[in-house]
């Protein structure tokens, strides 16, 4: 007992050693290295025509889509929206697929954004679903899109002149950006699929 007690100092500092061990090379360097590896994983790798009026090259365009996404984790979106098709309640009718591990390897999902709650819809696979003028609308003013609607409006990404139509800034068009990628690959590759399933499937009699 003695013997514990004289050392109970050393084994106090080596415990607080290997905590800190532990947690730089299970959790620090893994996120660090994965940042490294893949920091554009998952990201469109040309404009499409609908943002060619916004960005002007690739780069710009990339970081606004991350820049979105962390609007949106700032925002707390991901309270209401959630971004993974569960195998419950008969969501794939509604939403497509129940969602796969490849969906999420992606740096859109880092971090993962599989949301809380089912209060708004889905948007795991939002890209492409509705105009980004839409998005717009919907941002600035919810209720006028979906008088149903319990989502809050976002007037402070928009610039408003008297007189005229509110004008999304900066952030509000980089949360439309976000949004407009989210599942593109999922469905890019559904498409191949299907086209290749297509080819390869017999004529039917």
């Amino acid at each position: 007992m003695k013997i514990i007690e004289k050392f109970s100092g050393v084994f106090l500092i080596a415990g607080v050693f290997l905590f800190a061990g532990a947690v730089l090379s299970l959790g620090i360097w893994p996120a660090m290295m994965v940042d490294q590896v893949y920091p554009r994983r998952g990201l469109p790798i040309d404009i499409p025509e609908d943002f060619q009026s916004y960005y002007s090259n690739l780069d710009d365009y990339q970081k606004a889509i991350l820049r979105g996404r962390d609007l949106y984790i700032r925002e707390a979106c991901w309270h209401c929206h959630s971004q993974y098709v569960r195998p419950v309640a008969n969501e794939e009718l509604r939403y497509g697929p129940v969602s796969t591990p490849g969906e999420f390897n992606t740096v859109l999902q880092l971090p993962q954004l599989f949301g809380t709650r089912r209060v708004g819809p889905d948007l795991s696979r939002e890209a492409g679903l509705k105009s980004n003028d839409w998005h717009f609308a919907h941002l600035y003013n919810p209720m006028s899109i979906v008088p149903e609607t319990v989502m809050p409006a976002y007037p402070w990404y928009f610039t408003k002149t008297k007189g005229k139509v509110p004008v999304p800034n900066a952030d509000g068009v980089a949360i439309v950006a976000y949004l407009q990628v989210l599942g593109a690959n999922f469905k890019n590759q559904r498409t191949n699929l299907d086209d290749t399933s297509s080819e390869t499937m017999p004529p039917k009699e």
